[in-house]
């Protein structure tokens, strides 16, 4: 995450002249060996010299925290960055970096190393007056990031999330490595009208088009787009000054509390609600696709990383806006507001028989947390910090996982077969399921309306299926459950998969558990000599072909032991590839099979 956070930063830079109005044009390039080149057409940083420091303005931006123009509101009205330290904070951890700026006629050149100048800022020659910008190149220090890998995907997610954001601009991504050449252009001239569009592809919307509303007021600006679709699943994403803000804030509580109020006035006004007393907010959010983003001069970001935005004024602003916007657009289409009061009905009924059905089984004792699934080998520990719930494919593997497990702190749950995809089912038929049930009742936090993350019983959820097709499967499918339904816990890093090892290699008293083909050839060598004679070599094609020592040696026993995390680095990408693998749009998802069949590595399919 860090080392991708050094390229956002140099591309908020050109952003911030993007939202300022002078730059439409932002070309980011993977080049070999680890270069990052990011290339704007704004006004290119400043080369005159500063009045305090006595050096170019360009080397105080490249070299000092909180030298950046955004704390000048004569520079930029709005902007992002990291507190104005990000581009002095990425120069200190490259290796070396070098800009280059376009500016007046003429261009200047600087190099750096590991943050510090290697020469004087040099005129280096002449260009277009009307030809302006800079590029930033870079490497990262090995010596602060010893793995040092650029994903493509993640990095074109990013980008297009800006794009989306800054109607107009345009942003072209390139990877020029070896055997990786790709490139691809995002510019949206309908901004955050299309996000949403790209949000619902392959779902059956309510509205004709996405609703939009757009205001100023006090210095703040509110961008806010929507619709609904025939999902179940809420996607609501909010931005301030073009930064996630992951964890929501005073603009996303605004938006709730007047979106809630707004629907349920008009329902009752147009006498919609016969059946219930009212919709409440987890009803008018189901199915709803939204973008919330806002642009603020001064904003106050809780925390460094800028997931909460804090400033207390914009939740009275954007009810305002919501309250007088929302309602003049049902009253003006009364048509689409009846569909979305009808959706609204249809999860407040889906609501009230989850309810019921919450009520049946918790009288049989099964999503009570103080009286859990038999099928759960609990741990003896009580601290939920140090306890760990491993979710196992199968029987057999749930009985070695018993019998080789800690059993002071790791409990055990074996689930039988493939779990319903929830993707296409609402809450009420997701409790009919015998195994959803029993993960909500181990999980101990309840679901839906009810669901408290504080009530989590262990803070570590590992995923332990069979390295096949179908257990990649059933791993997708609790991923689903837990993405659309607990995704606060990946949000708080509780999700992990576990990695058991693929291969066994035995000759004599001598072996090893191979987790890659890489490593299994290496061994094999290693333990047979050049040409392998006499040695064994078993693929574990089930977890439960390894007895229970086997097991806690290779995937369970935390000093030896390999899982990772979950992280949800891009929810909108993420809520797309839900979607598309696990909704109902078959053609979308051949499509995507044919886009990304080449990536994949045969070696790692059971075939």
């Amino acid at each position: 995450r860090g080392l991708h956070h050094l390229v956002y930063e140099v591309v908020d830079n050109a952003i911030d002249e993007a939202m300022a109005g002078y730059c439409d044009e932002i070309e980011v390039r993977i080049d070999p060996d680890h270069v990052i080149a990011v290339r704007d057409n704004g006004r290119g940083v400043p080369v005159d010299m500063h009045r305090t420091e006595k050096k170019p303005a360009l080397e105080v931006v490249m070299t000092s925290l909180h030298a950046g123009g955004k704390f000048d509101k004569n520079s930029y009205k709005v902007s992002g960055g990291l507190h104005g330290v990000g581009v002095s904070c990425v120069n200190a951890l490259a290796e070396w970096l070098k800009a280059e700026v376009h500016r007046d006629g003429k261009i200047w050149f600087q190099e750096y190393n590991r943050g510090v100048p290697v020469a004087p800022l040099t005129e280096i020659g002449a260009c277009d007056p009307d030809e302006t910008g800079t590029t930033v190149t870079f490497t990262p220090d090995p010596e602060i990031f010893p793995e040092i890998a650029f994903s493509f995907d993640t990095l074109k997610s990013r980008l297009r999330e800006l794009a989306f954001l800054n109607a107009g601009v345009r942003i072209e991504i390139r990877d020029e490595r070896p055997d990786r050449e790709r490139e691809q252009t995002f510019c949206y001239e309908g901004g955050i009208v299309e996000y949403v569009r790209w949000l619902n592809e392959g779902r059956n919307v309510v509205c004709r088009q996405p609703v939009y509303f757009e205001a100023e007021k006090d210095g703040v600006q509110i961008e806010i787009a929507l619709d609904y679709n025939d999902g179940y699943s809420e996607n609501l994403f909010t931005f301030a000054n073009g930064i996630n803000t992951t964890e929501g804030g005073s603009h996303l509580s605004g938006f709730r509390a007047s979106l809630t109020r707004t629907i349920n006035a008009y329902a009752h006004k147009a006498n919609l609600l016969k059946k219930v007393k009212g919709l409440s907010g987890e009803d008018v959010r189901e199915g709803l696709t939204a973008i919330v983003a806002v642009k603020i001069p001064e904003p106050q970001f809780e925390g460094q990383t800028k997931t909460k935005l804090g400033n207390t004024e914009v939740k009275g602003l954007v009810e305002q806006m919501m309250n007088s916007r929302l309602s003049e657009f049902m009253e003006e289409n009364p048509r689409e507001a009846k569909k979305i009061i009808q959706k609204c009905l249809g999860a407040a009924q889906s609501r009230e028989a989850a309810r019921r059905a919450r009520d049946l089984v918790r009288r049989k004792s099964a999503l009570e947390s103080t009286n859990l699934p038999g099928k759960l080998a609990d741990c003896s520990s009580r601290q939920p910090g140090e306890c760990e719930l491993y979710l196992v494919e199968g029987d057999s593997a749930g009985g070695s996982a018993k019998q080789g497990r800690d059993r002071r702190f790791q409990a055990i749950l074996p689930l039988k077969g493939k779990i319903l995809n929830v993707e296409k089912a609402r809450l009420d038929r997701m409790l009919g399921n015998e195994e959803i049930k029993t993960i909500i009742a181990a999980l101990g936090t309840g679901i839906g309306e009810i669901f408290d993350p504080e009530k989590l019983r262990y803070h570590k959820i590992i995923i332990m299926t069979d390295a096949d097709v179908d257990g990649s499967h059933i791993r997708t499918l609790i991923l689903t459950l837990l993405f659309r339904k607990f995704r606060e816990l990946i949000e708080r890093g509780h999700v992990f998969i576990a990695e058991p090892p693929l291969y066994r290699v035995k000759k004599g008293k001598k072996e090893a558990y191979c987790f890659s083909e890489d490593e299994k050839d290496r061994q094999v060598v290693e333990i047979g000599g050049e040409s392998g004679t006499g040695v064994y070599v078993q693929r574990y094609k089930g977890l439960g072909e390894m007895n229970p020592e086997q097991l806690w040696e290779t995937t369970m026993n935390p000093e030896r032991r390999t899982i990772t995390r979950v992280n949800l680095a891009d929810g909108a990408e993420a809520d797309f590839v839900f979607k598309t693998l696990m909704g109902d749009d078959v053609e979308m998802r051949r499509r995507f099979i044919e886009e990304n069949a080449g990536t994949v590595d045969l070696d790692d399919l059971d075939i």
